[in-house]
């Protein structure tokens, strides 16, 4: 991540991120060390021993395209110590890194034309981060249907994700998208927000809100016509789904248009067991704005951010197995690897384990991706 304006720099840093040095005593730029971080992670670096064995392991044309500075006497790159890149990223800002990854990733996003575009919000929580004094750091991230990455925000300590979910998405540029969202986050506030910055949404409600909840379970939806239903065979189970909407225009939420029942069919091959679940949920949406296919999908591709971001973190770079606790260091790796994933991700590779493994055996490919060259 090398700063606009500086030789052979990519262009697409455009938020600078703030210096926590100081002055005195700087012989790499910040942009240098970050971009080389990314590189690493880019190659499956899961720790920051990992990250440092990268940096030290590189070639010499390598430092030069990261930015690293020459020695004027020697002509030799200068390679920073392992303890000055540990020191750096404790300390790094990560709202900062996160807007900029997110603004790198917005730039390498091809246009998915016409209509809304899905956004999921969900949190995750750091296991690893907890120590003897503090909790676990919790964040909660945006990201598209698709499986990119948009924005990243850390939950105050002692406090939930309701109250980041606003400053989260004024990072993004919502016009014409739909937002999916857990019913934790099924609160008017945030419907009137979402509404005033030209987003819709699909909300889910539970019983945490109760006359909401009430009114739209008692609806007489055996009486209304099914909008959608589909079939699948997958994970050693057969499930059905089936939807149904219906217009409502006096419905006690900003902008209210229409509630929605899904209800989920499975049965399980090994124990031989039917579940049923029945799930509400309103959305802004008019009527004919979008299928029923579309929005089965929608309300369905909500749980991508669990497989699609959540779970690759945790399986393939073993978040909850760090245990990272130092400064900001556990939200700065979660960013890392936010990139990264999202980086393949828009290459399309979809299996992010043999992504790594392919760009670790070149680091042309990681830096490449990052819009640098050897």
């Amino acid at each position: 991540m090398r700063d606009q304006g500086s030789s052979g720099a990519p262009g697409w840093f455009g938020v600078l991120l703030p210096d926590p040095r100081g002055v005195r005593g700087r012989r790499c730029q910040l942009s240098a060390l970050v971009t080389a971080a990314a590189a690493s992670v880019l190659s499956g670096a899961r720790s920051l021993t990992a990250i440092t064995e990268w940096i030290s392991d590189a070639p010499a044309w390598a430092y030069r395209s990261l930015g690293f500075p020459l020695d004027p006497l020697t002509g030799t790159v200068s390679v920073p110590h392992p303890h000055t890149l540990r020191r750096l990223l404790v300390q790094l800002d990560g709202d900062a890194l996160d807007q900029a990854i997110g603004a790198f990733l917005a730039a390498r996003t091809t246009s998915t034309g016409p209509g809304l575009r899905a956004i999921a919000v969900d949190g995750r929580a750091l296991r690893g981060s907890r120590t003897a004094t503090t909790s676990y750091v919790t964040l909660l991230a945006a990201m598209d249907h698709g499986g990119h990455v948009l924005a990243q925000r850390q939950v105050a300590d002692k406090s939930n994700e309701i109250p980041a979910f606003q400053s989260l998405l004024d990072s993004i540029d919502l016009t014409g998208t739909a937002i999916t969202a857990d019913a934790l986050h099924t609160q008017h506030a945030h419907g009137t927000h979402l509404r005033t910055r030209g987003a819709h949404y699909i909300a889910h409600v539970k019983a945490n809100h109760p006359a909401l909840f009430d009114r739209i379970r008692r609806l007489p939806w055996r009486e209304i016509t099914l909008d959608h239903h589909d079939r699948t065979r997958a994970h050693h189970r057969l499930e059905i789904r089936r939807l149904k909407t219906v217009a409502f225009a006096h419905l006690d939420y900003p902008d209210a248009c229409q509630a929605l029942q899904v209800v989920r069919w499975r049965k399980d091959f090994t124990s031989g067991k039917p579940t049923i679940e029945r799930v509400y949920l309103i959305t802004s949406l008019p009527p004919g704005t979008a299928t029923g296919p579309q929005l089965a999908a929608w309300i369905r591709g909500h749980w991508k951010i669990e497989n699609l971001l959540h779970h690759v973190r945790d399986r393939t770079f073993h978040e909850d197995d760090s245990m990272i606790h130092v400064g900001r260091l556990p939200r700065i790796m979660a960013g890392l690897r936010n990139l990264a994933i999202s980086v393949h991700r828009q290459d399309g590779r979809t299996n992010i384990a043999a992504a790594l493994r392919y760009t670790a055996r070149d680091c042309r490919r990681s830096l490449t991706a990052l819009g640098l060259t050897g």
